[in-house]
């Protein structure tokens, strides 16, 4: 705490702090027990005085704190922590799926759906035709067939869970056939083999790492063999000398031994990326078109939508999935639910999918409009930062992130902001460590000596100028 401008010239006692029934008669303490409460604004206050006391005692302090000091500590302190955790960032780190920053972004349907489910009672599992219980999972149902083209589908809250879901129900103390390649590691060092054996499942690995045959598959396939499981490896390519057995073939080969061949597509799609420039990802119905019995894919990666993780396939497999007493414990709520059939809706209009799905959105914007967003943002940008600061429109490349097409940059533009005169390189830093403390921060990268602010997810540029204006004195 500082110390109070007219301090007296004696050393001060902690004896003769003010009392807390004397703080909480000041008009700001007062305040702040009508926003905050009177029980957390008396506790804010003791943990002021003895924040002041320590300090005292420490000979840290020339003098007291009055009482109106003590309330305004108090109310600081509430503040901060009655902020949200989960607090809404710009996004400008050329990232659009970022998985720290909460990925896929919804469309306002999806939005606008999940607030109405919060605000009211639901038909989650009520048929209202017959007055009897219903599915969860009806609600989306019908649009996931229409739009894989499988026999049936079910719903759980993420990928991870529903390839887990399936590998328990198809081969539980069984064996699980699967290439050495394919075995991924995904974000926070979760590894397919271990999902795998929490399953309850046998790992089989065939192949090489880069080199996966369908004599391999052949060979180790027999009577403990409950499925064969591809994993499209959508977070990294190995290039060179390289053979990977496609699916088409492998469903070839699972159907001649009467076995389901499971395709985890990971970061899975229901559009053509090739539409917007990109290169091809599998989509989730040519995957069940190339003969896989079960393909489990994300929601909210490429799919735009809420976290989810989606199952389908064959109706009598998808069957077993959902009689598993696993699936009521990885099931969606009624919010996640809602925003999720209002997504899938928008893709029964393909051609202005990439204009309503901010995901698409994004990742169809030029160079161009995004170095034209840059101009005309420089000028007011160089004048919040200041003399200390340099800004100047770059072209950059942007990602999709979350383990979608690594190898695949998007052509971007952005800020590049550097030091200049006797400013350092630890100036950025500091600004950046600045930017991540506005109201609403602002998540930039640091990258061949300046912090570049990649544009491309920006579509509130008065939002993000008006943020700036919150910044105090730069280094």
């Amino acid at each position: 705490m500082d110390a109070p401008l007219d301090g007296s010239l004696s050393r001060p006692s902690p004896r003769d702090l003010p009392s807390v029934d004397l703080v909480l008669k000041t008009p700001a303490a007062q305040l702040a027990s009508e926003r905050f409460g009177r029980a957390a604004t008396t506790g804010a206050i003791r943990a002021a005085l003895d924040e002041a006391r320590a300090f005292l005692l420490a000979g840290q302090l020339a003098s007291l704190p009055s009482a109106d000091h003590v309330a305004l500590a108090a109310g600081d302190a509430l503040e901060r922590t009655a902020r949200a955790s989960l607090r809404p960032v710009f996004n400008l780190t050329g990232t659009v799926l970022h998985t720290n920053l909460g990925r896929a972004l919804l469309a306002e349907e999806a939005v606008e759906a999940a607030t109405a489910a919060m605000r009211s009672a639901v038909a989650l599992e009520y048929d209202i035709d017959t007055g009897t219980r219903g599915e969860r999972d009806d609600h989306v149902r019908d649009l996931l067939i229409e739009l894989t083209g499988a026999e049936d589908a079910t719903v759980v809250n993420n990928n991870a869970a529903a390839v887990l879901l399936v590998l328990n129900t198809l081969g539980l103390g069984r064996e699980a056939v699967v290439s050495r390649g394919e075995l991924i590691e995904i974000g926070g060092a979760f590894r397919m083999p271990d999902i795998m054996a929490r399953a309850g499942v046998k790992l089989v690995e065939v192949g090489t790492t880069n080199r996966t045959h369908p004599r391999d598959y052949a060979g180790a396939l027999g009577a403990e063999t409950g499925l064969v499981l591809k994993v499209h490896t959508s977070n990294y390519r190995i290039e060179g000398f390289t053979r990977e057995v496609s699916a088409r073939e492998l469903g070839e080969i699972a159907r001649a031994r009467g076995v389901p061949l499971v395709n985890d597509l990971g970061s899975g799609t229901l559009f053509d990326l090739a539409r917007l420039g990109l290169a091809h990802e599998p989509t989730v119905r040519e995957a069940v078109m190339e003969g896989a019995d079960i393909v489990t894919f994300s929601g909210d990666k490429l799919l735009g939508g809420p976290q989810t993780g989606f199952i389908v396939g064959r109706a009598e497999l998808i069957a077993k999935i959902n009689a598993n007493p696993m699936k009521r414990a990885l099931r969606v709520d009624k919010i996640r639910l809602a925003a999720l059939e209002a997504t899938l809706k928008l893709y029964r209009d393909p051609e202005r999918l990439a204009v309503k799905l901010p995901t698409l959105r994004l990742l169809a914007r030029s160079r161009g409009e995004l170095a034209a967003l840059g101009e005309a943002l420089a000028l007011d940008v160089a004048e919040r930062l200041g003399p200390t600061f340099a800004v100047e429109v770059v072209e950059c490349a942007s990602q999709i992130g979350s383990g979608a097409l690594p190898l695949e940059t998007l052509p971007s533009a952005g800020l590049a902001i550097r030091p200049v005169g006797a400013a350092s390189g630890g100036a950025l830093n500091a600004l950046a460590a600045a930017l991540r403390a506005l109201p609403l921060p602002v998540i930039g990268r640091i990258t061949e000596g300046a912090l570049l602010l990649d544009l491309r997810c920006l579509e509130d540029p008065a939002g993000f100028l008006a943020s700036l204006g919150a910044l105090g004195t730069l280094p």
